[in-house]
């Protein structure tokens, strides 16, 4: 993680009391002061500005226009000791305040602790054609030096900042729906950069020398999603005591979130939901700085998946003292140099904002948010039901697909809310008694 030489920014807290209670101007004008950012950064959050319809035209095919998201701030994070405001571009309502108060609650046992494996990323080559791939495989691996040579030569940028090729794996398949497959896979170290663009290079670079020392015939050459190689992990302490709500003791809810981590960890159906709620958190800030969320998602449930059978991706458990223990570990391969991470104007200025110096640090504070919004839901599921909180969040979007104006929305939320009635047709009514019809 980065360390803050400048005396200011070490008496910087994410903890900002209220934040949600700001206006949209005040809350602009917080975070442009707490990450230093300049009238173009602060006009592109506000879409004064950004990415124009040439850059997007030049970004994908076809392009016809440009589609906006909302960009939320969570707040409330101390993640290694270091306090952070995280950008999440999301529109479901309720993402970004669970996870600030999740924060928030794991701020009252220390923060966060996060690790993450060296950037790793994993090329697959598939030979085909071959008689035998126990022999083919031997003459690959006595290859092996020419072969990451020859795979450095395809990025010497990369390897002057210290990434390149750093080993082979094989793994022969003797009998497959094709015949008999060698796979080959090339672990390159690919930086501060998500690394597809590296890897897929060098392996189309390797496929020539592998034809000729395995006599066969090269198909697919291509990175795998699932970067195991590349975990990130993140871990919480959450006193019981701050957990207790108006019904319920600290020590019932810790209780109560241990039993339903139980139900998502042996119940497959139950996991894909619990691990939704983790990618609630993780997509938003990878999509905010430009990332690849797909890709994130694949390792993510590819991850959870690698035992045989889906399960979850955290582990929530009680201590000897009764507090409640967190933990995460998956594959996260982003990025912080390349792709859309330098070209789009928000997702520039949301790196900015998170301040993260590396792909490594941009990986575990991705993978906090991701425990943190899980424990937001399985808290929310375990105590109130999810709904209650969700639903008065919601009730903006209801208020607005009515047909309220700016200044009918609030009158409108705060009725629905009193009345405990949050729905169109409620909100239609007091619409339509609000203009007097």
């Amino acid at each position: 993680m980065s360390s803050m030489s400048d005396h200011n920014q070490q008496r910087r807290t994410s903890r900002i009391p209220g934040f949600y209670r700001r206006t949209l101007a005040e809350r602009a004008a917080l975070v442009a002061q707490w990450a230093g950012l300049e009238h173009e950064d602060q006009a592109v959050l506000l879409g004064l500005s950004g990415l124009s319809p040439t850059q997007a035209d030049l970004m994908i095919e076809n392009v016809i226009g440009i589609h906006a998201l909302p960009v939320g701030i969570a707040t409330n994070f101390l993640i290694n000791g270091q306090d952070y405001l995280i950008p999440m571009v999301v529109e479901e309502p309720s993402i970004v305040a669970g996870v600030s108060f999740a924060a928030k609650l794991v701020r009252s046992g220390g923060g966060f602790i996060t690790t993450a494996d060296d950037p790793i990323m994993i090329g697959q080559i598939q030979v085909l054609d071959v008689d035998n791939v126990y022999a083919a495989a031997g003459r690959v691996w006595e290859a092996r030096g020419e072969l990451l040579a020859e795979a450095n030569e395809s990025d010497p940028v990369l390897l002057r900042l210290g990434g390149g090729a750093r080993e082979l794996e094989l793994r022969p398949f003797p009998e497959t729906p094709v015949g008999p497959m060698l796979v080959i896979h090339l672990l390159f170290d690919v930086r501060d950069a998500m690394g597809a663009n590296a890897i897929n290079t060098a392996c189309e670079r390797l496929s020539p020398l592998v034809e000729d020392l395995t006599g066969g015939r090269v198909n697919l050459r291509i990175l795998s999603n699932l970067a195991d190689r590349r975990k990130a992990t993140a871990s919480c302490t959450v006193p019981a005591e701050v957990l207790g709500t108006s019904e319920m003791h600290g020590a019932e809810v810790a209780a109560s979130i241990v039993e339903a981590a139980a139900f998502a960890a042996i119940d497959s159906y139950r996991a894909a939901t619990h691990n939704k709620g983790v990618m609630n958190g993780m997509d938003a800030v990878c999509i905010a700085t430009g990332n690849d969320w797909r890709a994130l998602e694949a390792g993510a449930h590819a991850w959870a998946a690698r035992s045989g059978r889906y399960t979850s991706l955290t582990e929530w458990w009680q201590d000897d003292q009764g507090d409640l223990q967190g933990r995460i570990e998956l594959p996260v391969a982003v990025g912080t140099v390349g792709g859309a991470t330098r070209v789009h104007p928000a997702a520039q200025v949301a790196l900015k904002i998170l301040g993260t110096q590396s792909a490594s640090e941009l990986a575990q504070v991705m993978t906090a948010v991701g425990l943190a919004q899980n424990l937001a839901a399985i808290r929310a599921l375990a105590t109130e039901g999810i709904q209650r909180g969700h639903m008065s969040l919601h009730a903006k979007q209801i208020a607005v697909a009515v047909g309220a104006r700016d200044d009918e929305v609030m009158p409108i939320v705060q009725r629905m809310i009193d009345a405990g009635q949050i729905n169109a047709e409620r909100a239609a009514e007091i619409l339509r008694d609000l203009r007097g019809e």
